[in-house]
């Protein structure tokens, strides 16, 4: 399925996406984890990573009773460095 510019605007628009795509650049993790280390609740952080998901930009992996997330556009983790460069010249 294509990505298409205004679905990939969509999944980095909001800052606590972009914190999931930050961690997820760096491994493969659970929603327990990512709660975790965003302090977000595991409801929230479950519809950012269906959101996500839904937009073709994760990953899941199914390991019951687990599912563990990651990026399923490695070069994400480029385009998420580089808007942060972006974003501290503004």
């Amino acid at each position: 399925m294509e990505l298409t510019e205004e679905r990939l605007a969509r999944g980095i628009s909001a800052s606590s996406r972009r914190q999931i795509l930050r961690l997820l650049a760096e491994k493969e993790m659970t929603v327990k984890d990512i709660a975790q280390q965003t302090e977000m609740s595991m409801s929230l952080t479950s519809r950012h990573l269906t959101l996500l998901s839904d937009l073709g930009l994760l990953k899941v992996r199914k390991e019951s009773p687990y599912k563990y997330y990651s990026l399923k556009i490695k070069e994400l983790k480029e385009l998420i460095l580089l808007y942060d460069k972006v974003n501290e010249k503004l």
